[in-house]
């Protein structure tokens, strides 16, 4: 299905919006090239429709600008002081940027449209099944031991492909390790854009050798010329994450040949109506593609699964069962079965975390 071959919403005007901040603790740290993760500051939308229907939407910014230039007490501003006035009022809020608290306002108004249309999100974007296949991303770890540990723990769950997030000084030896435990497994490397076009002669080398599903953004979101380079002398499959925001960034980076798979945040890139865009874009070109979050609790799951299902996501997402990341979600838990899939509903109930 392609973007014209989904109904047209009926357009709803929130009677009553509210930004809600909480703060969930992580189960355990999460390490990246960009830094250490140990709680969710977590902003949510909850839009309310005149009939009384109910909406939430998730923010993806995280407690500092380290990852991209958002951050949620940024993301928060931009909600209150303009994005949430010019929902109520029915106008445009003519802001530049800011696509993840654009994102969390799309969704809690969207699901006010899709209960006017008497729909969910899943069969409206055009939904292909009703189980989706989920993959798990690992941080950086203490040493090899523990990742390996870590890693034996998310295979004997079922996942059915394993991410590791790299970085200078963190790769070769961790990703072998974990190769040679696991020879069969499906494994990729995340690197968040932290080498430079000279590691393409040295670790990112000897990565190409690892027998690996893709190598994920291994230069900044920035350097698509780099990327091309990595592209061509890589056997590796190279994923781009950060580097498209837009479907226009993708259709650059098909014309340089700068990418080989997709890895679509609908949070990251300004929500369901851009990802969607994006989404038909790689399927119409036979661009591989999977959805990706970001330390999401279960109100950003049920836009991730849902998009999941999609015909042209046709690689495992990054879709950890709720206990991944926290002790307690915000919904009822989102589960993954023993063959590694999880099932496509709606959220649920929100509980939205204690606020501050």
């Amino acid at each position: 299905m392609t973007g014209g071959a989904r109904a047209p919403l009926p357009e709803v005007t929130p009677a009553h919006v509210q930004v809600v901040r909480g703060r969930l603790a992580l189960v355990r740290p999460f390490v990246t090239a960009h830094g250490t993760e140990t709680s969710k500051e977590v902003l949510l939308v909850r839009a309310v429709g005149a009939d009384g229907a109910e909406g939430w939407g998730e923010c993806a910014a995280l407690a500092t600008p380290g990852y991209t230039a958002e951050w949620v007490d940024g993301a928060e501003a931009v909600l209150r002081r303009f994005l949430v006035p010019a929902a109520l009022a029915g106008r445009p809020a003519g802001v530049v940027g800011h696509p993840m608290a654009s994102a969390a306002l799309e969704a809690a108004v969207l699901h006010l449209r899709l209960a006017a249309a008497g729909t969910t999100l899943a069969t409206w974007v055009g939904a292909v099944r009703d189980r989706v296949a989920c993959g798990v991303a690992v941080g950086v770890a203490s040493s090899v031991d523990v990742l390996v540990a870590e890693v034996a723990a998310f295979v004997d769950d079922g996942y059915q492909r394993v991410k590791l997030k790299v970085r200078p000084g963190w790769d070769v030896e961790p990703v072998r390790a974990v190769r040679s435990t696991w020879p069969e497994l499906p494994l990729g490397v995340d690197a968040n854009g932290s080498y430079r076009r000279s590691d393409l002669d040295r670790a990112l080398a000897e990565l190409d050798g690892l027998g690996l599903v893709e190598i994920e953004q291994p230069l900044a979101a920035d350097d698509l010329v780099g990327l091309a380079d990595a592209a061509r002398r890589l056997a590796t499959p190279v994923c781009l994450d950060e580097s498209i925001a837009s479907a226009a960034d993708l259709e650059t980076a098909l014309a340089l040949g700068a990418g080989d798979h997709v890895n679509l945040k609908p949070g990251r890139v300004g929500g369901v109506a851009e990802a969607l865009r994006i989404h038909d874009l790689a399927l119409e070109r036979g661009v591989p593609l999977w959805i990706g979050g970001m330390l999401d609790t279960g109100v950003a799951k049920a836009v991730t699964v849902a998009l999941a299902a999609l015909p042209g996501a046709t690689l495992p997402g990054d879709l950890p069962a709720s206990r991944r990341w926290f002790a307690e979600d915000l919904t009822d838990p989102w589960e993954i079965a023993a063959d590694g899939t999880m099932a496509v509903r709606p959220p649920g109930r929100v509980r939205p975390p204690p606020t501050f």
